[in-house]
């Protein structure tokens, strides 16, 4: 495994080694002991996949008790993932940063606890696929508004079209009214 670090010290690039040959591959999507190296010694308790249309944008997501770490890839398809610093004591406090995630490239992305959560869809279908640190708790989700101004968040959308959100992505907070970890 490599790691590639981004503009969010504590939110890294993980890209696998991959052993290819006229078959097909082969990866190690998850290890314990390599992850640990690189500073990430989370537990796991959950793993979800969700599957997405070109266009779909969801997120920003967070939990504000029972916060989730993700270790995201794509099993299909291609997205841009975003990561939000929702940690008012920490340098980066409101600053995303964004990744290219796709079958091809097979790149995952750890995202820390204290951190809100987002991908947009790029090609015509999309399974995202991650491992949590908590248990979902729909009670105590959160969603920052995807196109908030202070974020200036650098989606790479479709031309001329809106991104296709559910109900509870329009309703969003704009960072400065939301809930976020002190």
């Amino acid at each position: 495994m490599n790691v590639i670090k981004t503009n969010l010290p504590d939110v890294l690039i993980i890209e696998p080694q991959v052993f290819a040959d006229g078959r097909g591959f082969f990866m190690e999507t998850y290890n314990a002991r390599k992850l640990a190296s690189f500073g990430i010694t989370a537990s796991f308790v959950q793993d979800n996949q969700s599957r997405s249309q070109r266009g779909t944008l969801r997120g920003l997501h967070y939990q504000i008790r029972q916060t989730q770490g993700k270790l995201i890839r794509v099993g299909l398809g291609e997205v841009f993932d975003v990561a939000v610093d929702l940690r008012r004591p920490s340098p980066t406090f409101g600053q995303w940063t964004g990744a290219y995630l796709s079958a091809e490239n097979k790149r995952q992305i750890w995202i820390p606890p204290g951190f809100a959560h987002g991908f947009y869809t790029i090609s015509e279908q999309a399974d995202l696929l991650y491992k949590a640190t908590d248990f979902y708790t729909p009670e105590w989700e959160r969603t920052l508004l995807w196109n908030d101004p202070r974020l200036n968040i650098d989606w790479p959308l479709i031309s001329g079209q809106p991104p296709i959100l559910s109900p509870k992505d329009l309703q969003g907070q704009n960072l400065d009214q939301a809930e976020v970890f002190d």
